[in-house]
């Protein structure tokens, strides 16, 4: 009996230990101070008073609706778990600060939503940017603060947001981000998520390790902005993502105000989808499809960029860090011949020494003139204006009757995915790996990390024929 005793009373204990063991392995990557599912959070009222910041910690429960009427703060060694389908309603121009973690759960059936409720969107082609709520600023945004440990966002909607900070959210940062990072030793993912509309730029990071895939960026930055502003030593990968009627750039990478000590700013931005971009920027030279600047480093593969203000640029002053940026592969689609000259970026007008790689599409040798050398300006043969078209199932291609270049700003009903025709498939280079899947970043985890590294496509562009790429349609 005592010999059964102390066989039951093992085997609990073992059980016990592989429990723990499995609980400690689940949340090694989170802060000490998880806030279990058990920990509901009311929405009874609205949380919130004002400018003074109200704590937040425990979880907005599946489906609910959250009103917040001040600004709200994740302390420290607190969790804010968001479960499937809830919609977090900001009534003013509030914030959510961050310096513990942010878990945003929501799914491909049930997304979660960040936003501010009443307002229209003003989504037909040519609508007027200086009446456009997108570019207003109706709520702050989320704003990591330094202390920060990680925001994890997947199938999650940001809305209208940009707006000045206020309280203890402007002591994070003075400068309004819908989504703002700046913990060179924490993570951001953002996955399968949409941000509408900004002031300025959608996503400003300061170092940090970021994975970013199959994500929307519509109408960001009103005079100015980019999807992504990476700066200070961000590392990791900005790839399948759609960028449309963004006011300068979709993905921008600078190693500006770096860190001593902190890896230098290294993105790899590859099978996105960039459409009409760089329109509003109001300062010359700049704008238009993928950056790399200020000693920052990575690669740019597999890119379709559809009548984007500016190709590729890779910055001369101050110069990008050349040595160590790969790229190639990347298709340009041309309706105007302000377009087609700026395909290689030139020096005097927008300090870029883009060279012309023979993988491109159209063929350099097509329309640059004999003995071209990166940096020079040219005038394209308008020969491959309105060629090379993608072929997407349904898009601004070529470019609608009266509009401008300008106009085309949000997905609407257009559908990116490319024609089982298109003379995209299969033609894109797949030797190379995530940053991410590479370094041993950030951890896969179905809630904690990222879901997948999600490989280089075989085809052009965010949308794989084998579904891999981006999921919304």
């Amino acid at each position: 009996m005592k010999k059964t005793l102390y066989t039951i009373i093992s085997l609990i204990l073992a059980g016990s230990v592989f429990y723990s063991c499995k609980k400690v392995a689940d949340f090694k990557n989170l802060t000490s101070a998880v806030v279990p599912l058990s920990s509901p959070i009311s929405n009874a009222s609205c949380i919130g008073l004002g400018a003074t910041s109200v704590a937040i910690k425990g979880t907005m429960l599946a489906g609910q609706t959250y009103t917040i009427c001040g600004n709200v703060l994740i302390n420290p060694k607190d969790t804010l778990i968001i479960q499937p389908g809830v919609t977090v309603a900001f009534t003013g121009n509030w914030g959510l600060g961050v310096h513990g973690t942010l878990i945003s759960l929501g799914t491909k059936e049930s997304p979660v939503y960040f936003t501010y409720p009443g307002v229209t969107k003003t989504d037909q082609i040519g609508a007027n940017p200086t009446t456009d709520p997108a570019f207003v600023g109706k709520w702050t945004g989320i704003i990591g603060a330094t202390d920060c440990n990680k925001i994890v966002l997947k199938w999650t909607h940001i809305e209208f947001a940009g707006g000045n900070p206020s309280g203890e959210i402007a002591v994070i940062s003075k400068s309004p981000y819908p989504l703002y990072f700046q913990n060179p030793y924490g993570s951001l993912v953002l996955e399968d998520s949409w941000i509408y509309g900004s002031v300025d730029d959608a996503i400003r990071t300061l170092g940090g390790q970021i994975e970013m895939f199959r994500n929307t960026f519509e109408k960001c930055g009103y005079t100015g902005g980019e999807a992504l502003n990476a700066k200070a030593g961000t590392v990791g990968d900005f790839a399948y993502n759609v960028c449309i009627g963004i006011a300068t750039n979709g993905p921008k990478n600078s190693n500006i105000s770096a860190i001593p000590g902190v890896p230098g700013s290294n993105i790899r931005m590859y099978n996105n989808t960039i459409v009409n971009c760089g329109y509003r920027r109001s300062a010359a030279g700049r704008g238009g499809s993928l950056n790399f600047e200020q000693g920052a480093a990575g690669n740019a593969y597999n890119n379709i960029i559809v009548n984007c203000k500016f190709g590729l640029r890779i910055v001369q002053n101050p110069i990008a860090d050349t040595a160590n940026i790969r790229y190639g592969y990347n298709y340009t689609y041309a309706d105007s011949a302000s377009v087609a000259n700026q395909i290689y970026p030139s020096l005097a007008i927008s300090t870029a020494i883009t060279s012309a790689m023979p993988t491109d599409v159209p063929l350099p040798s097509s329309f640059l003139p004999a003995g071209w050398a990166p940096g020079q300006t040219y005038t394209a043969n308008t020969s491959i204006l309105h060629t090379n078209d993608p072929q997407f199932i349904n898009a601004p291609i070529p470019l609608p009757a009266g509009a401008k270049l300008a106009d085309i700003v949000t997905v609407g009903t257009y559908n990116f995915n490319l024609k089982l025709t298109s003379p995209y498939i299969g033609k894109g280079f797949t030797g190379f790996s995530p940053y991410g899947l590479e370094k041993s970043t950030v951890p896969v985890d179905a809630k904690y990390g990222v879901t997948e590294f999600t490989l280089p496509g075989k085809d052009i562009g965010a949308y794989q024929t084998n579904g891999k790429g981006n999921q919304h349609f």
